[in-house]
């Protein structure tokens, strides 16, 4: 029953891992961390994002304009950047390296303290991703309050407000951060007895086949059978 949980939280630790990952490559390019409505003309929009800024018209549509250089831009902009690309690759290498940890993957199955390094390794990849993401959407979000309940400014003067893809970059970091988690938890976990490293190898594979066809729990007999199987080896090789 433990290895079958490991196995599932595993496979639930590297799916949101790749979730995240894939939702901090979109945040990255979406050209929608801030929105800018003009009470003066409703049939226009701004957008801003790392790279450019937007105008959506319902007449003509999006025309967008990349910004002419980085030194120019805010600072919140030009680290972000930076902590974007910085989660994309962390999150990258940790999907890699977590992946080949698998109990499910039949590649080093019998070096199982070497899979169990590797899995904590892509679980702390993908923590680190989670909060390199987290940290540019909640400073450009804190950047963004402030604006807009700055005092100084005229009331008059259109505000920047949250943009889609900060709430994106929040949920990418989230799963990102849950998805490490889960991962180390699985190789830090405790583990059943077992009568030997081959018949540790069999149960794995058992489970493994459970859970691609759908069920929970294997069945009894498969259970006993595999148990079979690779008992005589494990005695024979106690009396050698």
């Amino acid at each position: 029953m433990a290895l079958v949980f490991r196995v599932v939280m595993q496979f639930v630790g590297i799916s949101l891992s790749l979730l995240g990952w894939v939702l901090s490559i979109i945040t990255t390019y979406l050209p929608q961390w801030k929105n800018l409505n003009l009470d003066l003309n409703e049939m226009e929009n701004w957008t801003m994002g790392l790279w450019q800024t937007c105008v959506i018209q319902e007449e003509v549509g999006w025309q967008c304009k990349d910004f002419d250089s980085f030194l120019a831009l805010p600072a919140e902009l030009r680290i972000s950047r930076v902590l974007m690309f910085l989660s994309n690759g962390l999150g990258f290498l940790g999907l890699l390296v977590s992946g080949l940890g698998l109990d499910c993957l039949r590649i080093g199955e019998t070096q199982q303290d070497v899979k169990k390094r590797l899995l904590i390794l892509g679980g702390v990849l993908s923590w680190t991703a989670g909060i390199a993401a987290l940290v540019p959407v909640s400073w450009v979000a804190h950047v963004t309050v402030q604006e807009f309940w700055d005092e100084t400014l005229p009331e008059v003067v259109p505000r920047w407000e949250f943009g889609d893809a900060l709430f994106i970059g929040w949920f990418a970091g989230f799963f990102l951060l849950l998805g490490g988690c889960l991962l180390s938890w699985a190789a830090c976990g405790t583990r059943a007895p077992l009568a030997s490293g081959h018949y540790a190898v069999a149960e794995m594979q058992t489970q493994c086949s459970c859970l691609e066809n759908g069920t929970a729990n294997p069945q009894v007999e498969d259970f006993d059978r595999t148990r079979e199987q690779y008992l005589p080896t494990t005695v024979l090789e106690g009396s050698t």
